[in-house]
């Protein structure tokens, strides 16, 4: 967020751990970012052990509705721009989106 200031770039900021994505959005930002919703889990987060995640992690579906019900297994942060997403370690690669879309 520092970075994106820094720019004078606007940005909204989601608070998901206060108001989870649905499973329809965590699909939908699955196919922005262009990875499995198993490509932007934390596996070391307790939520993830403590369920047993592991066990699902092939399954999309699956995946996508524990991260609804578990949002703190989520990657973050994670930026989107339209169709477009990116995680946003390091936070160069938010910038990298802005000037993508803005070409």
């Amino acid at each position: 967020m520092q970075l994106l200031k820094k720019e004078n770039i606007e940005f909204q900021v989601i608070e998901y751990l206060k108001n989870p994505l649905s499973k329809k959005e965590v699909l939908s930002l699955s196919k922005k970012l262009g990875i499995p919703p198993s490509g932007f889990i934390r596996k070391r987060e307790p939520d993830f052990k403590q369920n047993n995640l592991n066990k699902d992690i092939e399954d999309n579906e699956k995946i996508a509705e524990a991260i609804s019900l578990f949002p703190k297994i989520m990657e973050r942060p994670i930026a989107v721009i339209g169709e477009c997403a990116v995680i946003g370690r390091p936070p160069e690669k938010v910038l990298s989106l802005w000037i993508k879309e803005n070409k």
